[in-house]
Order: structure tokens, then sequence, then C-alpha cells
């Protein structure tokens, strides 16, 4: 599926816009700098997207959050991190130093921050669009982007918007992707809802 310039710098705009929220959110609970950027978006096929996250995180093991939306569209967002990564997160949030092994009050942490991160951008994006979407509690997993692309039930036709985002904490470099995933009907849906908008601009 290929999109035009006008829709892909839409997409990019209104995740931006939910990046930018999360951000503010972020900074009040830590009380330190944090910046969230977006390097790129793209819109990949799982098989794609799958090899594009595999590269990127060097076959490194990760830890993902993972919330179902359903809705006007439907589909799953995730906020995968390196384990280290999400680690050094933690303990910038908790204070806390400690194992790469998180234990359940680091993972509810963990769980917290995806649940942020992913409502600060499916919000900007249903809002804007003024279309409703319902989320699923956030659940914690580890392991390979592999295994849990293949856990979200990914179907060959599914339509993957891939969103890489760089996390920056003053001197410490945490880096982190944001994932949404779209069946095939409801990307057509946001993009007629982006289109529409476009429209009335």
């Amino acid at each position: 599926m290929k999109l035009s310039t006008r829709q892909l710098d839409a997409l990019q705009e209104l995740v931006n816009i939910g990046i930018g929220q999360a951000a503010g959110v972020l900074n009040d609970m830590i009380d330190s700098p944090i910046r969230l950027q977006i390097p790129y978006l793209q819109i990949l096929t799982p098989i794609d997207v799958e090899e594009e996250l595999e590269q990127h995180l060097n076959g490194e093991q990760i830890a993902a959050v993972q919330l179902k939306f359903t809705g006007s569209f439907g589909g799953i967002a995730q906020l995968v991190f390196p384990t280290n990564s999400a680690a050094m997160l933690v303990t910038m949030l908790t204070g806390e130093e400690g194992t790469h092994d998180l234990d359940s009050v680091k993972i509810g942490t963990l769980s917290e921050v995806g649940n942020i991160v992913i409502n600060g951008v499916m919000g900007a994006i249903s809002n804007v669009l003024q279309q409703r979407l319902n989320y699923s509690i956030p659940t914690y997993s580890e392991g390979t982007i592999a295994s849990l692309l293949k856990s979200g039930g990914l179907a060959t036709d599914t339509v993957v918007l891939l969103a890489q985002t760089s996390f920056m904490i003053e001197r410490l470099h945490i880096e982190g992707d944001i994932i949404l995933i779209f069946n095939v009907n409801s990307f057509d849906t946001l993009l007629t809802a982006i289109n529409q908008l476009a429209g009335g601009l």
C-alpha cells in the first residue's frame, strides 16, 4: 500500500502531536527533561516490519507494552524497547538501581509508561479525526520482535504503521519504537478520515 505525500505528512503530524502530549506527561513524572522524537514513519507489511526492527534492534531481546484498540479503527499498538533501555528507563522513573530482570513493580512502571505514550498517540489520532476508540488494559511481555509480532496475531494482509521513536533523557540515551498495527479495513477507514480532514482545511 502506498500513501501520497500529503497522507504521510498528515499521519506524521498526528503521531507527532501524540508524542508531544506523552512527553509532557513523562516530564512531570520524572522531573527531568525528556524529548521524544520520531525520525521516520513507514507503512510496511508484517514481514517487512519484522526485518526492519530486527535490523534496528540487532536481534536483541526486547520488552514491549501492548494495547489492543477497537472502535472506528481496530488493531494493536505496541511500545517496544531493547531490554537494556527498558531497565534504564525504569531506573530513571523509580530511582532504583537493579539488574535488567524487571520485577513486578518495575513491570508495572513500564506498563504505565507504555500506557501513557500509546494513549497519547492514539488519543491524538482519534481526537483530531473525531473517531472513537476503546482500549484494552496494557500487557507487558519480553522476547524477540518476531515472537511479539506473532503474539499480536498479524495476518499476512495486515498493514503496519511503524513509527520509530528515540527517547532522550538528559545524557542517557534510551531508544524505543512505537508500532501501530491496523488491519486493512481499519487502515482504509483511517485514510478516509485523514482525507476528509485535509479536505476541510
